[in-house]
């Protein structure tokens, strides 16, 4: 199903219309999930484009928490989950690599 679309329901069943229902709700969590992280990754990575070493080390521990938390949601796959931390605290490190 696309994303963003309404779960449609051909069946009038008490079952079908519940199910329905929890997918709806799911994806509603699931894309607050997704969105939180990447609020987060997104302003890592403008403190680390700017160089702002003090922002990105501040911002670097809530975002790991944010991955990993949307990886034990299942809203990220593991890999994609530590090939992120893995590639964001390199770059935290080279911009205070840089600015010391």
């Amino acid at each position: 199903m696309a994303q963003g679309q309404p779960t449609k329901v051909k069946k009038r069943k008490k079952s079908v219309l519940k199910r329905a229902a929890q997918s709806r709700q799911r994806a509603e969590v699931n894309r607050a999930n997704r969105t939180r992280v990447r609020t987060l990754i997104k302003r890592l990575r403008t403190a680390i484009t700017a160089g702002d070493a003090t922002a990105a080390g501040n911002l670097l521990h809530p975002t790991m928490s944010a991955i990993d938390r949307a990886i034990t949601k299942g809203v990220l796959h593991e890999n994609t989950g530590n090939r992120y931390k893995s590639r964001l605290t390199l770059a935290v490190n080279g911009v205070k690599a840089a600015k010391a």
